[in-house]
């Protein structure tokens, strides 16, 4: 009876032993797969975020070209930046909307569409410090951007 009673005990112990472990596993399974599923997250914010500056940084420095050009009654050259500055416009949209789907803050893609309403305003300036005075609004527009997008992949 006592060799039976031990048998049933050592049973018992190892289907306690082997629920507990598997209990265990699933856990640290799920917490990685989270960690895995974050980091990635993170990384394509971290992405998207810096083709999004990437984007408008390229868009600024057209329109800021396209001003010239047409400042300086270049008609050929100017035609063909404004078809350039077209093309680079939506390659910002583009990247925006990859921000707009990438973070959960209202507030970074308020900031994203502003700072793209900035630089879209640079090539509308009437005379050289006008130009300055939105080159200085836009790229702080960007700079703000980048620094509130840096608090979101922190």
């Amino acid at each position: 009876m006592e060799a039976v009673a031990a048998s049933v005990i050592a049973v018992l112990g190892t289907l306690l032993g082997a629920g507990l472990t598997h209990s265990f596993q699933r856990r640290a399974i799920e917490r990685t797969e989270r960690f895995t599923r974050g980091e990635k997250l993170r990384q394509e914010r971290i992405d998207a975020y810096c083709a999004y500056a990437g984007a408008l940084v390229n868009y600024r420095r057209i329109l800021v070209d396209r001003w010239f050009s047409r400042a300086e009654n270049r008609q050929e050259e100017t035609e063909e930046l404004r078809f350039r500055s077209y093309e680079m416009r939506s390659d910002a949209q583009e990247a925006l909307f990859r921000v707009q789907l990438l973070t959960h803050d209202e507030e970074l893609v308020r900031l994203a569409w502003e700072t793209l309403d900035h630089v879209a305003d640079v090539h509308r300036a009437d005379d050289r410090d006008a130009l300055a005075e939105r080159r200085r609004v836009s790229r702080e527009a960007i700079n703000s951007f980048v620094a509130t997008a840096k608090q979101d992949v922190a």
